[in-house]
């Protein structure tokens, strides 16, 4: 069960109390932030990619992921990190497993950052491991990485192009790797196309946070999984 934790701003003082998120892991657990009610929250001056994640690791089936760290936004314009108990791994005890394959756990999309975010949430939940951000920086969006795949998170208010899909594509053939698009505006009419024609699974994220197949092969993958 989630926990709530006083926090307050050092900036401004401001009392906030704040409710740790669950996530579920792959296989099918809740992993819960384990958080500090005695420590102190501290403002975030510089956001990073490798700071706004934590590894946490279930207690069901003792498999580690990458989840979003626990952050605060104060109305004074602060970005508050809330300390978490122990180590940085550390979790709340995980309920029992539930089978067949849980149901997936959106998070809803504010900002550019909130997809990236919704995309890894989705990517774990179809099972894919070690998500991270992508060596190689796609022409348009933001790449991401896993054990055997490369995904692109498109945030902008421009459908994706035919050569937005291809140059994912290409990416993932050099790489060895499967290839998976997420846009937020949708695709044009030649991008769906070519995905067909590639391969490639086509998945628009709604502001919901729950990303919706649009062509066969995302079908496919959101039915079976990795």
């Amino acid at each position: 069960m989630s926990e709530s934790v006083p926090v307050r701003c050092p900036a401004c003082r401001r009392a906030h109390h704040y409710t740790a998120p669950s996530y579920r892991c792959v296989c099918g657990a809740r992993v819960v932030p384990a958080l500090d009610r005695h420590g102190s929250a501290t403002a975030v001056s510089h956001e990073s990619w490798e700071e706004g994640w934590v590894t946490l690791r279930c207690a069901a089936c003792g498999r580690g992921d990458q989840w979003p760290r626990p952050e605060l936004g104060c109305p004074c314009g602060i970005l508050l990190r809330v300390p978490m108990a122990e180590t940085a791994g550390a979790a709340k005890t995980a309920t029992r497993p539930e089978r067949p394959r849980s149901r997936f756990r959106p998070v809803t999309i504010h900002t550019a950052r909130d997809a990236v975010t919704a995309t890894a949430v989705y990517l774990r939940w179809l099972g894919y491991r070690d998500i991270r951000r992508a060596d190689q920086r796609p022409p348009s969006g933001i790449g991401l990485a896993a054990r055997g795949l490369v995904a692109q998170v498109d945030p902008t208010a421009r459908p994706a192009s035919p050569r937005d899909v291809e140059c994912l594509w290409l990416t993932a053939m050099t790489e060895s790797a499967d290839c998976v698009y997420f846009s937020l505006a949708g695709y044009a009419d030649e991008a769906h196309t070519r995905a067909e024609t590639l391969g490639v699974p086509l998945f628009v994220l709604a502001l919901t946070g729950t990303p919706q197949p649009v062509n066969g092969p995302a079908d496919e993958l959101d039915a079976t999984g990795a």
